[in-house]
């Protein structure tokens, strides 16, 4: 027992098998250097703190390993003298002083043997000697207690030779354990070829999205560099039209001032001569001679009419501030900026998109203005074309083959409904047909108030808690992504497909009770 204790003393605390590579922590511990390793990568993924598995001693960097060269050799010893016990860690039944590898296990003994014990046991046939195991009960027949012989095809299960003379498997079709084990084999081996296959492709996927994680970290920076001095150069150019706007108010106030100024003057001027010829008048009015107040020149109608009209005109026509060309230029100035600033967000002169009726499925009606998508369940009787939809589906007139673009759509007059884009390529008839079914189809769906989306027949649930009526569909063609948003306040993401295009992309929707409308443009 003292050996198997020791022997136990060479196992890894994390594999359970024995060393590979021994290597220490400052903390005492031992393990394989590749266990070690990964555990010290998780925590570091995880942002936990370094630590040993066994005592939990922390460390404050990730802690150097150091080559345990004694237990190496100890360990290489071991494998080298007992390779059958660090493989199968059986003994045999009869090494009863010290644990002896198992070399074979007898089904009929129900006992593993080592070599030496091999050597002596019986040969009979009944004596079936396997591989070491320990679970011995399970090669014999729970009913007749005999080593299992055959396999029946019938039932599935592995039978001794009684279970076909005289059992319940007698008359049924049955074959050797190695002929039934190697036809499932090969079922297994054909199996492990889809499984590799699909490895494969899942660690292509895993390959790509790192390769897109990457290039979106690269890219990133790019973009909040954009972003950046565009804002810069919007303040900028908002800081230099302040600054014409209120050059423009200081110079319309200088006019006025000075305008108003010279009225002034005037007005004083005129004011000074209304005194001297009204203190004229009193001296005239206080002479008690009245031949040299009747010999005095006629002074005229001092109080002229057309002369207070002027100078009201004249204030008048020093007038206020122009409001109007101040708003002009303000309003001029800020749709110059952002006339300016538009190719950066793609708000370039959007072209219409328009439903394709040649494509429209029989069921549905199509607006005049070819924006609508209304179920009818009546037959439009619209000639049957390889290019028209079976089901209720109509695509746009106009398709995608490069650059980034967005369409909108008002779904609040339906409660069942697809939106997407699809290949040109796409089935018209058959279940395939439906948009989401096949892989040339993406989608947003609503049915049965549950939101989802959906490709090559694979639905992802989305939450039910989608506040509003209005959804957009954005097509970034070179990245490959098709993005769905509800345009709700703040706008929400709902999901994004990537996947390489090959084809032309076309708006797509699935009108299956109510009306949906292309509520806006297209727009770059």
């Amino acid at each position: 027992m003292a050996s198997a204790d020791l022997r136990r003393e060479l196992d890894c605390s994390i594999c359970l098998s024995i060393y590979t590579d021994p290597v220490t922590l400052r903390c005492g511990h031992n393990f394989c250097r590749g266990c070690i390793d990964r555990t010290l990568d998780t925590q570091k993924e995880w942002n936990t703190p370094y630590n040993c598995p066994d005592c939990r001693a922390k460390f404050r960097n990730r802690p150097a390993l150091q080559r345990n060269i004694t237990l190496c050799n100890i360990v290489e010893s071991l494998r080298s003298t007992r390779p059958d016990q660090e493989e199968t860690g059986i003994f045999c039944t009869y090494c009863i002083h010290s644990p002896v590898p198992a070399a074979k296990s007898c089904l009929h003994c129900e006992a593993s043997l080592c070599d030496n014990h091999l050597r002596v046991h019986s040969k009979s046939p009944e004596h079936v000697l396997c591989d070491p195991t320990t679970v011995l009960g399970n090669r014999k027949c729970s009913v007749h207690k005999k080593v299992l012989e055959y396999y029946c095809n019938k039932d599935s299960v592995c039978i001794c030779a009684s279970c076909c003379l005289i059992g319940e498997h007698r008359g049924h079709l049955v074959e050797s354990l190695d002929g039934a084990s190697e036809k499932k084999k090969e079922k297994l081996r054909d199996v492990l070829q889809k499984l590799s296959t699909k490895r494969a492709e899942a660690e292509k996927r895993v390959q790509s999205l790192q390769e897109r994680r990457r290039e979106d970290k690269g890219r990133a920076p790019g973009v909040i560099e954009t972003v950046t001095a565009l804002f810069r150069d919007i303040r900028r150019l908002l800081e230099d039209l302040e600054k014409r706007i209120l050059s423009e108010i200081s110079r319309q106030e200088q006019r006025v001032s000075l305008s108003v100024s010279d009225l002034i003057q005037q007005l004083e001027i005129k004011k000074d001569e209304l005194s001297g010829k009204m203190r004229h008048i009193e001296e005239l009015c206080n002479m008690s001679d009245p031949v040299t107040v009747l010999q005095e020149p006629d002074t005229g109608d001092l109080c002229d009419t057309e002369d207070t009209e002027r100078h009201d005109n004249q204030v008048r026509g020093a007038g206020d501030l122009d409001v109007g060309l101040i708003s002009g230029t303000l309003h001029t100035g800020l749709c110059d900026i952002m006339t300016g600033r538009n190719v950066f967000f793609y708000l370039q002169e959007p072209a219409d998109l328009f439903l394709d009726i040649a494509t429209a499925g029989n069921n549905i009606h199509i607006s005049t203005d070819r924006k609508s998508a209304s179920w009818k369940g009546i037959n439009q009787n619209r000639p049957v074309t390889p290019a028209r939809f079976y089901y209720g589906q109509v695509i746009s007139s106009r398709r995608f083959s490069s650059g980034r673009h967005y369409w909108e759509v008002d779904v609040s007059k339906s409660e069942w409904w697809k939106v997407g884009m699809c290949y040109p390529s796409i089935d018209r008839r058959g279940e395939q047909s439906y948009i989401g079914y096949n892989n040339k189809s993406w989608c947003l769906c609503r049915y049965n108030n549950q939101y989802s989306v959906l490709h090559d027949g694979t639905e992802t649930q989305l939450p039910d808690n989608i506040p509003c009526d209005r959804m957009r569909i954005y097509l970034d063609y070179e990245a490959g992504q098709i993005s769905f948003y509800s345009l709700c306040d703040p706008i929400r993401h709902l999901h994004t497909y990537t996947a390489a295009l090959t084809e032309p992309l076309h708006a797509a929707i699935g009108a299956y009770s109510g009306c949906i409308t292309m509520s806006g443009r297209v727009r770059r």
